[in-house]
């Protein structure tokens, strides 16, 4: 399936929208996770199974859609848009040695949001040219999520990153609530966790933990030409 040259790109994804989950081995269960995405209004979920079967991973995701169809909260598939567009996703996020962006609008135009990992500063001015919807920015900190973890940026790449990004920007790595303030003080102002939700008994309890971190901190202002939003922190 492809799209036509002149086919409408989707329309930009708000800037500040705060919590980007990522799903992966959730103590609690990935519906009960998204059930709870859901009712916190996390903006974006992803579902992110590195080592599981493709047939396991694209049951795991119409479980999800079903979940957040219809839902303010968007809903992704880790690396492989051809699992996303089967199970009716909102998007795909792609790594640098994934599908190319380009490539992905092009085969699967029903998935209307492609992010990208960066992890340097020339991955994210080279971003300017595939235009992804956002780009993940990471890892902040160090983190076992990765088999092969790329290097550490720490907070002052990071904000420079974030503040290069021809996009929204979703920072990632080793974020909980012990350290979410100093990165949102450093100019994040959407930022991806893991571990702090997946690991958690209760997961509306860990989210809302979060949300009001973020809120007892002062976020920075939305960047020129991206639209900013109430946040749902």
């Amino acid at each position: 399936m492809s799209a036509s040259p002149s086919a409408v790109p989707p329309p930009p994804l708000e800037d500040g929208f705060g919590l980007y989950l990522v799903l992966t081995d959730p103590v609690a269960g990935y519906v009960r996770c998204a059930e709870a995405a859901v009712e916190a209004g996390v903006r974006i979920v992803q579902l992110r199974m590195k080592r599981a079967a493709p047939e396991d991973v694209l049951r795991t995701a119409r479980d999800l859609r079903a979940v957040t169809r219809g839902t303010r909260t968007l809903f992704v598939v880790n690396d492989d848009p051809a699992v996303a567009a089967a199970a009716g996703a909102d998007g795909v996020h792609v790594g640098q040695g994934d599908m190319p962006v380009p490539e992905v609008r092009r085969r699967f135009p029903s998935l209307r949001l492609v992010g990208l990992s960066t992890h340097n500063p020339a991955q994210v001015a080279a971003a300017a040219a595939v235009r992804p919807d956002y780009v993940g920015v990471g890892p902040v900190h160090a983190t076992p999520t990765k088999e092969i973890p790329d290097p550490t940026l720490g907070l002052a790449t990071m904000a420079a990153m974030v503040a290069a990004a021809p996009c929204p920007a979703v920072c990632i790595g080793g974020l909980d609530g012990t350290n979410l303030a100093a990165a949102i003080a450093a100019g994040a102002r959407n930022w991806a966790v893991v571990r702090a939700v997946c690991r958690a008994p209760d997961p509306l309890e860990a989210i809302r933990r979060l949300q009001a971190a973020a809120r007892a901190s002062s976020p920075p202002p939305a960047k020129a030409g991206f639209a900013p939003v109430p946040p749902f922190w």
